[in-house]
């Protein structure tokens, strides 16, 4: 953990302003009903996060996740059901490209940088990324809206609307075509 991110941990903010203060522990009425993708989105999502802060591997968090996290002894009930496969895709995926970052710097205003962002929020954009580059057999809005929902299950200001726009903005780069026929 760098020392920014301690600072924002323990609430002092440091000298910089970033966003995903208002991260936290997932609103379980907001991840009611969620399908087995869903779960595993959610799930990746919070693996990325926990690879960034312990600095573990992708198999080694895949192995903890399916082994302690899934199934009838899962710390919760939305993590029962989840679509295993995709989980570990997103994750495996995330950690073999790190030019994911540098999609979604792109994305970001001028004036961001993408270390300036939550740790949960970052995690989301390249979960999300990963899904727009890789899984063309999901639709762009689809992925889209997965990811918007995610960020609201953890944050409760604005990071929703930046998870949003950045993902569209990246995705009218990844799928033109599909970003056309939408519009």
């Amino acid at each position: 953990m760098t020392q920014h991110e301690a600072s924002s941990a323990a609430g002092a903010g440091g000298n910089r302003k970033s966003f995903g203060k208002s991260a936290r522990p997932v609103n379980a009425a907001k991840t009611k009903g969620l399908s087995k993708r869903g779960a595993a989105r959610l799930a990746a999502v919070q693996a990325l996060y926990q690879m960034e802060l312990t600095d573990n591997d992708a198999e080694t968090i895949v192995l903890e996740f399916t082994t302690h996290r899934f199934g009838e002894s899962a710390e919760a009930a939305v993590f029962r059901l989840v679509d295993k496969g995709l989980f570990a895709d997103i994750v495996r995926g995330v950690a073999r490209h790190e030019e994911y970052d540098d999609m979604i710097a792109g994305a970001l205003s001028e004036d961001w940088a993408i270390d300036r962002l939550d740790s949960v929020l970052r995690a989301t954009l390249r979960a999300a990324t990963f899904e727009l580059s890789e899984r063309l057999d999901v639709p762009l809005q689809v992925i889209i809206s997965e990811y918007v929902d995610i960020a609201h299950a953890f944050f409760t200001g604005r990071e929703p609307a930046i998870v949003n726009g950045v993902l569209d903005s990246i995705g009218r780069v990844l799928r033109q075509e599909e970003a056309e026929r939408k519009r």
